[in-house]
């Protein structure tokens, strides 16, 4: 897991610098889960692996389809659950999830315009529910982004990843 985190500061930092978790980095991880968890356990291992990294891919993609979080975000999510598995993984995406609500929530504080936020909120969470479809919504998020303050969501799975790993004794 040492080589997990060390990993994902660097993730993190490119994340923070460049609004991007580049391939170099997310399949590589990929690969390394794979290789370890078959030299851990055998060919169950690399399943169990295989299954976890498309948990992990699941779990974020629906929000990559409509322009919630970059293709980075979302393959690095699945490197690491192709090291902890999918139980583990589950708990990463929720404090992860929380981290997340955290930093953007001091994200906002910091910019002091919650009206802009709130409104921004709103329209994303009505055209969800309204459109209907990924697609347009993904073009809709696009003309967007330019005028919102993003989350290089790296950061928040870095924090929340490397805090779970100590936490669970996986360090």
């Amino acid at each position: 897991m040492w080589a997990v985190s060390v990993t994902l500061v660097v993730a993190a930092v490119i994340d923070g610098l460049y609004l991007k978790v580049p391939n170099k980095i997310t399949y590589p991880l990929i690969v390394a889960g794979w290789i370890y968890s078959t030299a851990v356990g055998g060919w169950a291992g690399l399943g169990w692996s295989l299954a976890a990294t498309f948990f992990g891919l699941a779990l974020l993609f629906g929000l990559h389809l409509i322009g919630g979080m970059g293709a980075g975000d979302v393959k690095l999510l699945a490197g690491i659950a192709a090291f902890v598995h999918i139980e583990h993984t589950w708990y990463i995406f929720v404090a992860t999830t929380i981290v997340g609500a955290v930093m953007a929530m001091i994200q906002i504080a910091l910019s002091g315009d919650w009206v802009k936020h709130w409104t921004q909120a709103q329209a994303i969470l009505h055209e969800i529910v309204t459109v209907r479809n990924a697609d347009k919504l993904y073009e809709i998020s696009q003309e967007r982004k330019p005028r919102m303050r993003l989350l290089p969501y790296g950061i928040p799975m870095t924090v929340a990843a490397i805090g779970y790993f100590a936490f669970a004794g996986l360090l």
